[in-house]
C-alpha cells in the first residue's frame, strides 16, 4: 500500500512536468546549425525596397498592439511584444512558440500592427515577415508590461533591469570586427519562444545562427529583475576560416566624456552610453578599468588574459548633472557584464573604438577573442551569463576609478612639460573606504613604449573624500599615450589597474 502510493505522487509529477523540453530542445537547434554549416550559406531573402526605404519616422508609425501581446491571455508574467520587418531590419526572421501541445510558427499578422498613415497601412504587405521580438515583465506593477529583452537586427540584443533604460547591446557573435577586411554580420534567423508556467520567474529563448563563415544554435535562459541575467549556452560551427572570432560580444556608444574634449557646439558635459571597459582576470586576481575614447581613427586593443573571470562595458557615472540629458537619461544607461563559465583557456579580449561624430553611432565593441586557429569544419562551445544592470554587475571588491581627467602637461595646475600631459585618476571605494587623509597611500604607475613617466603621486581629496592619482607623463611624437596605474596600501593592491590608451590628435596635447 505504501509502495502504491509512493507509485502514484511519482506519476502526478510527471503529469504536472512541462511537457515544453518533450517539444523542443537545445539540441534540436544543434542539429539545424550542424546541418546548415555543411551547406553554402544562403541569407534569407529581403523584404520589399519601398519597406526598406521607409523614413525613420515612418517605420516607427508601425506600432505593435500591445493588447495583442502574446501570452496575454494566460496568467503569466511574462507577454511577447513583435516587431515588423522595414528601415533597418531587412531580413525577416522565422518565430515559433512551444509549448506543452508542441511546437507552432507564427505567421506574420498584418492586424497586429496599428499604422497611423492609411495609405502607408495598405501598402504594407501581409506577408512582410517579423523583424524580431520583445519580451515584457511586470517590474511597475503587475497590470504593466515594462520590456527588458529586445532581439533584433542580425544577432543583437538588448537588456534593462528594473532601474535603467535601454542602451548598449549585447551580440550572439562578432566576426572579424575591427579588421581593415570589413565585418561580417551573422543573423538569428529563426526563433523558438518556450511558453513559461504562470509563476516561473524565467523564460527560454532559442536561436539559430547562420552567416556566410559560421553557423550556431543559441539558448538564452532570461531572469528579470533588479540585475536582469541572460545565461548563454551556444554552440557553433564554422563553415569558414576565421581570423578573429568574437564570444560574448558586447555594443555601445561613447561619443565623448569626462577626459576627453567636447565637441565644438556641445553644451552637455558628457554623452555615453558606456564609460568604460572592466576586465577581470581569475588567474591573476587583477581587474583592469579602461577608460573608452571616441579615436580619430580605428583603434583596436588587445588586452591578454591568462584565465578570463568577466568582462564588460560599465556607466559607471550615474550623475545626473554629469550629462544633463532629459530625453536620453545617459545616467540610466545599463551596464552589462559577461562571467565566463569553465576554464576559456588563454586569450583576450578585445576592445574595438571606431571613430563618430554623434551619438546615433554604437562606436564600441568589446569581446572575448580566443586564443590559437579558429578553422573552418571544427566547432566549439561556450557558455556564459550577461548582467544586465548598474554598475555594480560586477562584482568588484577593490577600490575603482571614480574619474579620468586628462590635460597639457605644460600649464599653470598640469607642469611645465610641453608635449606631456597631466593625468588625474580618482579611486574610491573597497579597502579604500577604511583609511583617512594621513594613510600609506602608494602609487605604481609604468608606461608603454615610448612613454616616459615624468612623475607621479598621490593625494587625498577631502571634498569627494577618494583619493587621486596625479600623473605627468610625455610619449614620443605621434606616439599614443600608454599607461597603467594602481594604488597600494602597506604592500597590498588596494585597486583594480587603470589602463589608458591616448593616440595623437586628440586636441589635449601641448605640442613641444
Amino acid at each position: 500500500m505504501h509502495a502504491g502510493k509512493v507509485g502514484l505522487v511519482v506519476l502526478g509529477l510527471f503529469l504536472f512536468a512541462p511537457l515544453y523540453a518533450q517539444a523542443f530542445q537545445f539540441q534540436d537547434v544543434v542539429e539545424k546549425a550542424k546541418s546548415k554549416a555543411s551547406a553554402a550559406y544562403e541569407p534569407v531573402p529581403g523584404i520589399p525596397d519601398f519597406m526598406a526605404g521607409l523614413s525613420y519616422d515612418e517605420y516607427q508609425s508601425i506600432r505593435f498592439d500591445p493588447s495583442k501581446s502574446l501570452w496575454r491571455e494566460g496568467d503569466s508574467r511574462f507577454q511577447v511584444m513583435l516587431i515588423p520587418a522595414g528601415k533597418f531590419y531587412t531580413r525577416p526572421v522565422s518565430i515559433h512558440v512551444v509549448d506543452s501541445e508542441g511546437v507552432h510558427p507564427l505567421s506574420f499578422d498584418k492586424s497586429l500592427f496599428n499604422v497611423d498613415d492609411e495609405a502607408l497601412r495598405k501598402r504594407v504587405p501581409a506577408d512582410l515577415g517579423y523583424a524580431g521580438l520583445k519580451l515584457t515583465f511586470p517590474f511597475d506593477g503587475p497590470d504593466v508590461a515594462n520590456q527588458f529583452l529586445v532581439f533584433a537586427g542580425a544577432s543583437y540584443f538588448r537588456g534593462v533591469s528594473k532601474e535603467t533604460s535601454f542602451g548598449l547591446s549585447a551580440r550572439g557573435i562578432a566576426v572579424d570586427t575591427g579588421l581593415p577586411t570589413g565585418e561580417e554580420f551573422p543573423d538569428f534567423t529563426e526563433f523558438w519562444l518556450e511558453r513559461p508556467a504562470p509563476d516561473s520567474d524565467h523564460v527560454r529563448v532559442y536561436a539559430l545562427l547562420d552567416g556566410p563563415s559560421l553557423t550556431g544554435a543559441y539558448e538564452f535562459t532570461v531572469y528579470p529583475g533588479e540585475q536582469t541575467r541572460v545565461d548563454v549556452k551556444a554552440r557553433l560551427f564554422m563553415r569558414e576560416d576565421i581570423e578573429l572570432l568574437g564570444l560574448a560580444p558586447l555594443t555601445s556608444m561613447f561619443y565623448y566624456g569626462e577626459h576627453t574634449p567636447r565637441p565644438l557646439g556641445e553644451w552637455r558635459p558628457q554623452v555615453h552610453d558606456s564609460d568604460g571597459l572592466l576586465i577581470h582576470d581569475d588567474a591573476t586576481g587583477e581587474w583592469l578599468w579602461r577608460p573608452l575614447m571616441n579615436p580619430d581613427r580605428l583603434a583596436a586593443s588587445f588586452h591578454s588574459v591568462r584565465r578570463v573571470g568577466g568582462f564588460g562595458l560599465i556607466q559607471r557615472d550615474r550623475e545626473f548633472r554629469h550629462y544633463e540629458d532629459l530625453e536620453a537619461r545617459y545616467e540610466r544607461r545599463p551596464s552589462a557584464w559577461v562571467s565566463a563559465e569553465g576554464d576559456w583557456g588563454k586569450g583576450n579580449v578585445v576592445l574595438v573604438e571606431i571613430p563618430t561624430d554623434d551619438e546615433t553611432n554604437d562606436n564600441i565593441v568589446a569581446f572575448w577573442s580566443p586564443g590559437g586557429e579558429v578553422s573552418a569544419g571544427t566547432s566549439r562551445d561556450l557558455n556564459y551569463s550577461i548582467q544586465f544592470g548598474g554598475p555594480g554587475v560586477a562584482p568588484h571588491p577593490g577600490g575603482k576609478v571614480v574619474n579620468t581627467f586628462v590635460g597639457s602637461g605644460d600649464r599653470i595646475g598640469g607642469g611645465d612639460q610641453a608635449g606631456a600631459y597631466r593625468i588625474l585618476v580618482d579611486f574610491a571605494g573597497g579597502p579604500l573606504s577604511e583609511l583617512n587623509a594621513e594613510s600609506p597611500v602608494v602609487s605604481k604607475v609604468t608606461g608603454g613604449e615610448g612613454v616616459e613617466v615624468l612623475e607621479h603621486f598621490v593625494e587625498w581629496v577631502a571634498p569627494e573624500n577618494h583619493w587621486r592619482l596625479s600623473i605627468l607623463a610625455k610619449p614620443a611624437p605621434d606616439q599614443i599615450l600608454q599607461l597603467r596605474g594602481f594604488l597600494m596600501v602597506d604592500d597590498e593592491v588596494a585597486t583594480e589597474t587603470w589602463s589608458y590608451s591616448l593616440p595623437p590628435g586628440t586636441g589635449l596635447r601641448a605640442e613641444p
